[in-house]
C-alpha cells in the first residue's frame, strides 16, 4: 500500500460488465487478423474465465504463460495470445493522452517480448515498403524513419489544436478518423503497426465520448487496413470511400457491408 501523508493509495481496478469484457477480448482476437494469426484454443478459455469474473488479466498472463513454456506452440499462436490478452487490458481502462508518446506506450504494451527480430517501444531506424494486393502489388509510401518523429509531432500538434465546435458528428468523425489515416501512413513502427494505431483509435473514439461498435473491428480488421492503405495510395487507385464506410460503422451507427471483394473487384475494372 503506498501512503501519500496519512491517506492510502487506493488501486484502480473497477469491474467491468460481462458484456464489455466480451467485447473487449473479441475486439483483441479479432485485430490478430490483421497479420493473419489466431490464438489458442486455451487462450479462449482464459478469456473465458477473464470474462466471467474468475481470473484477473495477471492470472491469465501467468496461466498462458506457463502453457507457452510448457507446450511445443509456434510463435504466431503465442503472439496471438499475448497481444490478444494485452490489447483487452489496455481497452479496459480509459487513461488516454493525444500524444505521440502514448503510441509508443501502446506499441512496447503489446509487443514486449513478443517481437524478438524488431525493436519494441521504438520507432524504426529503417525505410519500408510491403507489396499491398489492393494496390496491385504496389506499396504505400510511408514516411521516411528520419522524418517519423517531427512528422507525427507536427500531426498531433494539429490535431491538439483543431476545434471540435460547431461541427456535426459525421464531420467530426471523419475528421478523426482522416488523423488516424495520417498517423497509420506514417508508419511508426517495424512491424506491429496497425494493431498499436487500431487501438490507439479505440481510446481516442472512446476519450471523446463517441458510443463506439467495435463489431468492425472485430470481425473486419484486414478490411480496415486495406481500407487505409487506399486511403493512402498514389494516382487512380487512392479511394477514400472504403474507409469511410468502416468509419460510418465504427462511430455512426453504420450498416455498410464491409466485404474486401469489393476492393479487389475496384482493382480490377481500375486496371481494364
Amino acid at each position: 500500500m503506498y501512503f501519500d501523508g496519512e491517506k492510502p493509495y487506493e488501486v484502480d481496478e473497477k469491474e467491468l460488465l460481462y458484456q464489455t469484457k466480451l467485447d473487449l477480448w473479441q475486439t483483441g482476437f479479432g485485430l490478430q487478423a490483421v497479420d493473419g494469426l489466431k490464438p489458442s484454443d486455451y487462450m479462449l478459455h482464459l478469456a473465458k474465465e477473464n470474462i466471467e469474473g474468475k481470473k484477473s488479466y495477471q492470472e491469465v498472463a501467468a496461466d498462458i504463460t506457463k502453457y507457452h513454456d510448457s507446450e511445443n506452440i509456434n510463435q504466431a499462436t503465442k503472439e496471438a495470445d499475448i497481444v490478444s490478452l494485452r490489447i483487452a487490458e489496455l481497452l479496459s481502462e480509459d487513461y488516454f493522452l493525444l500524444k505521440p508518446s502514448t503510441l509508443l506506450g501502446i506499441h512496447r504494451h503489446l509487443f514486449t517480448d513478443v517481437f524478438e527480430e524488431y525493436p519494441v517501444g521504438q520507432f524504426r531506424v529503417v525505410n519500408i515498403t510491403k507489396n499491398e494486393e489492393v494496390l496491385n502489388g504496389e506499396s504505400v509510401q510511408y514516411a521516411s524513419h528520419f522524418m517519423i518523429r517531427d512528422t507525427l509531432n507536427f500531426d498531433f500538434s494539429e490535431e491538439q489544436d483543431f476545434s471540435f465546435e460547431g461541427l456535426s458528428q459525421v464531420a467530426v468523425a471523419k475528421h478523426i478518423m482522416d488523423f488516424i489515416s495520417n498517423i497509420w501512413q506514417v508508419h511508426p513502427f517495424r512491424e506491429g503497426n496497425t494493431r498499436t494505431i487500431a487501438v490507439f483509435a479505440i481510446k481516442y473514439f472512446k476519450s471523446l465520448g463517441f458510443d463506439i461498435d467495435n463489431e468492425p473491428f472485430k470481425k473486419h480488421s484486414q478490411y480496415f487496413r486495406d481500407a487505409l492503405v487506399l486511403a493512402n495510395a498514389t494516382g487512380k487507385l487512392k479511394t477514400q470511400t472504403y474507409l469511410a464506410k468502416f468509419t460510418e460503422n465504427v462511430l455512426l451507427a453504420g450498416e455498410n457491408i464491409l466485404e474486401r471483394s469489393e476492393m479487389l473487384s475496384r482493382l480490377n475494372k481500375t486496371a481494364e
